[in-house]
């Protein structure tokens, strides 16, 4: 059973960083390209930002490139997303999404495999 468990959310000001972390479990890790999505109350799901199995490949959305880094340790199991300069903005549910494939992908239904979610809050 797959599972990937999100973790590092919480509720900061803006200006301040966090750094999310996508344990994964049940999946060969170093097979599958990851990507990060967020949801904000009344929208919909958004890609933020992606990285190919070996890590060598990431892609950003425009609202959050130059902020935001993903990353991912093969030998952990573990991707990461660090989040600087945060923003109110950037409050949503972020989610750690898995595909069995080499290459990235910035749109949810490339994903086969889905966290439950962290929330991060941004206070003015």
């Amino acid at each position: 059973q797959v599972q990937l468990v999100e973790s590092g959310g919480g509720l900061v000001q803006a200006g301040d960083s966090l750094r999310l972390s996508c344990a994964a479990s049940g999946l060969t890790f170093n097979t599958h390209a990851l990507g990060w999505f967020r949801q904000s109350s009344g929208k919909e799901r958004e890609f933020v930002a992606a990285i190919s199995r070996g890590g060598s490949t990431t892609r950003y959305s425009d609202s959050v490139k130059g902020r935001f880094t993903i990353s991912r340790d093969n030998g952990k199991n573990t991707a990461y997303l660090q989040m600087n300069s945060l923003n109110p903005e950037d409050t949503a549910v972020y989610y750690c999404a898995a595909r069995t494939s080499f290459g990235v992908a910035v749109t949810s239904g490339g994903y086969a495999y889905w966290g439950q979610g962290t929330q991060v809050t941004v206070s003015t």
